[in-house]
């Protein structure tokens, strides 16, 4: 049996990555967290970026059974959709994706027919679901503070997708203040990330890079213990809580927020098109 292998994509525009994990004997694949090329100021979507995964999928002659979410992303809008049309696949996110929804359907007053029950994907992970891809055994882990939806997917018990939780240790840990959010919560979800074995890999979903060094994706846990700038040993709940809230006061929103949450909370669908014929996000003032 080969090793479980990781190919990571970087989107040059939201720093995100994303991901095919496969094994090369056994041909199955899953994609993590694909991104659709959003212009803001023209409002214009491309696939681009998206067609590099599926590029990859179809030179290797991978067979994709599951296109997974970490949460619904406020930087970058889902190409979830377009990946299972190309490879095939079954959007899979949190469970918790629903509390999301009721927050956001209130936020940007949406339409009556869109309903927070999570329908829109084809599937909802509860904390501690596995399931098999192949050989390979995924296993579930429900890490919220970031958003209350937020998932980890660990594969072998050997690696763990952990979506906006951590960053690379000199860059440190998610914001906490968007609507949901809590930095005890996220505190607490990473604390259970970090009592994984210590050479348990880190894959990471953004990357800041300091400088001095590239674009980074993967770490450990032993690695985030030791030189986590924000939650490395020693560092209390009331000390990562105090530092997380008074940065969190000096960010500015993500740029693609807005029209972001729109769709990823749809599975990275667009919403109904108008009377006109025609797709349009809203830009509610004054609310976040």
């Amino acid at each position: 049996m080969s090793a479980v292998q990781v190919k990571a994509f970087l989107d040059d525009d939201s720093e995100t990555f994303s991901y095919v994990v496969y094994r090369e004997d056994e041909k199955q694949a899953v994609i993590i967290d694909p991104v659709l090329d959003f212009d803001y100021k023209s409002g214009r979507t491309s696939t681009r970026g998206a067609q590099r995964l599926v590029d990859f999928v179809q030179a290797e002659n991978l067979q994709v059974a599951w296109v997974l979410e970490t949460h619904a992303h406020a930087d970058h809008l889902s190409a979830a959709p377009f990946v299972k049309e190309q490879v095939g696949g079954h959007i899979g996110i949190g469970e918790h994706i629903k509390d999301v929804q009721k927050i956001f359907k209130d936020v940007f007053n949406l339409e009556k027919e869109f309903l927070p029950n999570g329908h829109q994907f084809d599937h909802l992970f509860k904390d501690g679901e596995t399931f098999k891809v192949g050989s390979m055994t995924f296993r579930v882990m429900h890490t919220p503070g970031h958003t209350p939806a937020d998932l980890c997917y660990i594969v072998d018990e050997e690696k763990i997708f952990v979506g906006d939780t951590l960053f690379m240790p000199d860059v440190g840990t998610a914001r906490c203040d968007f609507p949901g959010g809590s930095a005890s919560t996220l505190y607490q979800s990473i604390q259970k990330i970090l009592s994984l074995p210590e050479t348990t890999e880190i894959y990471i979903c953004h990357d800041y890079p300091t400088p001095g060094r590239e674009h980074e994706y993967k770490t450990t846990v032993r690695l985030q213990r030791q030189h986590s700038k924000h939650v490395h040993d020693g560092v209390s709940e009331a000390e990562f809580v105090k530092m997380r809230e008074e940065r969190d006061a000096t960010l500015e929103m993500p740029r693609l927020i807005l029209p972001s949450i729109q769709v990823n909370i749809r599975a990275g669908h667009m919403p109904p098109a108008d009377a006109d014929g025609k797709v349009y996000l809203k830009l509610p003032i004054d609310q976040l």
